[in-house]
């Protein structure tokens, strides 16, 4: 599994630690993961994703994972939800 966020594309950054006395050695600078279930409410079904918490944040402003979707380019997101959000649009097109 890799430390890489599905989303946003955050990941491992390198660094240093650097004592008082000015000595470096080397870090990694881990981001904010978390495996979350996304649960659309049309399609009655969630996806696992590894996401940070700041795309957690922007997909709970955005509305939920279906407005998410709705408002999202398809080249912008994983191969996962890309399945769901083409499942999405034939849901709300049949819908209408």
């Amino acid at each position: 599994m890799s430390r890489r966020c599905a989303i946003t594309g955050k990941g491992v950054l390198t660094g240093n630690n650097v004592s008082h006395a000015k000595n470096r050695t080397r870090r990694r600078f881990l981001p904010n993961l978390q495996t979350t279930m996304l649960y659309s409410e049309t399609l009655s079904r969630g996806v696992r994703l590894n996401l940070s918490v700041r795309a957690i944040r922007t997909i709970e402003h955005k509305g939920g994972v279906d407005a998410f979707l709705r408002g999202t380019s398809s080249s912008k997101l994983p191969r996962e939800l890309r399945g769901m959000k083409r499942d999405l649009e034939k849901t709300v097109a049949e819908a209408a």
